[in-house]
């Protein structure tokens, strides 16, 4: 298997893209990756694209042909991928595996999704298509119910206070203010959150993530194409995919997803690191708890520890695992398809040193996309080509 490097990338701003076509969006990010990497429209061997509701949303399904053809690219295999929440992350994974096979030399990874145009009610239908709707679905579940659950059971199991939870998401509003594509950066203080509506309890307004509209890009290519290149490249150590349960009665346990535990040990093992190797991880905090959940699932803070280390700052860009720098998805937004392909892109601007919420010395970082109840994750541990 051959070492795969990602040489350019490309994103628009998270938000309200009202009028603008999800397919034009998608074009936009790709032609700043294509650019970035300086690399001719013909070198590139296959397109894979993230999406999962342009279906219902947009009526649009066959995106992966659509931006090819606009971006002007070969007759090369181009594939939409849909794992719910996950699917960039899965989209990212494909092209990964299509050039360290040696189906081709160049490969390019797009993530988009519009979601804004549409009323509450049909976004809310659109994504409860993530859970098994034959089960899940007849009893009336969302995915804030989801989390709701689960912050219920963090909290009388390890002491998790709604202060704790808060401060979550006041660093990662926070983080957003210095973000340029961040939809929902702001400075908040405790009371504002505290004050805010409830969603489901305990679950308010400024613990879930915001609809929005956006596309990100990847240009990856083998490593031997990147040198020489005159641009940095970003290694690929590894790119994992899991399954998890796909019904709420499935899981053993509403504080852990066993796929992002499984997709972490396997990541690490690939890539021969530690956790505590990690220099900043761009997580799916779809909601305030899933960031502390998923911060104990990777391994990165002890288990039931996840809360306290956000209320001491130990999870600040300038703390002992720097967590979602960009302000994550709660202050950038979560366009479904384009979240997983975003994290890898802001991952990528850390290990540049060019971010503007820089992590000091950042070599290696982490990606972590989850998909619906748990049902699809992807893991990417990536590290600067010169490191």
């Amino acid at each position: 298997m051959r070492q795969v490097s990602i040489l350019g990338i490309g994103s628009t701003a998270f938000g309200r893209h009202i009028g603008t076509p999800i397919e034009a969006l998608a074009v936009q990010a790709a032609a700043q990756a294509l650019a970035d990497a300086d690399v001719a429209r013909t070198e590139i061997g296959a397109l894979y694209l993230g999406n999962f509701i342009s279906g219902p949303l947009n009526g649009q399904e066959v995106l992966a042909g659509m931006v090819a053809d606009r971006l002007g690219l070969p007759n090369i295999p181009c594939t939409k991928v849909e794992g719910a929440c996950a699917s960039g992350g899965i989209a990212f994974r494909h092209a990964a595996l299509a050039i360290a096979s040696g189906q081709c030399d160049v490969a390019l990874v797009v993530g988009a999704e519009t979601m804004t145009h549409a009323s509450g009610a049909e976004v809310t239908a659109a994504l409860n298509c993530a859970m098994d709707n034959r089960s899940d679905g007849a009893s009336g579940l969302t995915f804030p119910g989801l989390f709701g659950m689960a912050w219920r059971i963090h909290a009388s199991r390890y002491g998790t206070t709604r202060r704790q939870v808060s401060a979550v998401v006041r660093k990662n509003k926070s983080n957003g203010t210095r973000n340029p594509l961040a939809q929902m950066g702001a400075e908040l203080t405790d009371d504002i959150i505290e004050q805010s509506p409830m969603i489901c309890d305990p679950l308010q307004l400024y613990d879930c993530c915001p609809v929005s509209d956006g596309a990100a890009a990847l240009l990856l290519v083998a490593r031997d194409r990147a040198k020489g290149s005159g641009r940095m490249p970003v290694d690929v150590l590894a790119s994992v995919q899991t399954r998890g349960a796909s019904r709420i009665a499935g899981h053993a346990d509403l504080c852990s997803f066993d796929a992002t535990v499984s997709a972490a040990r396997k990541a690490y093992e690939i890539a021969g690191i530690k956790p505590q190797d990690v220099d900043l991880v761009e997580l799916h905090d779809c909601f305030s708890i899933a960031e502390i959940v998923d911060s104990e699932d990777l391994g990165l803070i002890p288990r039931g520890q996840g809360a306290a280390w956000a209320a001491e700052g130990r999870t600040s860009i300038s703390g002992d695992i720097p967590i979602n720098p960009s302000g994550g998805l709660l202050a950038k937004g979560h366009p479904v398809g384009a979240t997983g392909v975003a994290q890898i892109h802001e991952a990528v601007l850390q290990l540049r040193g060019m971010h503007t919420n820089q992590v000091r010395d950042a070599e290696i970082a982490m990606t972590h996309n989850l998909g619906g109840t748990g049902i699809a994750c992807t893991v990417n541990i990536l590290r600067r080509g010169d490191a």
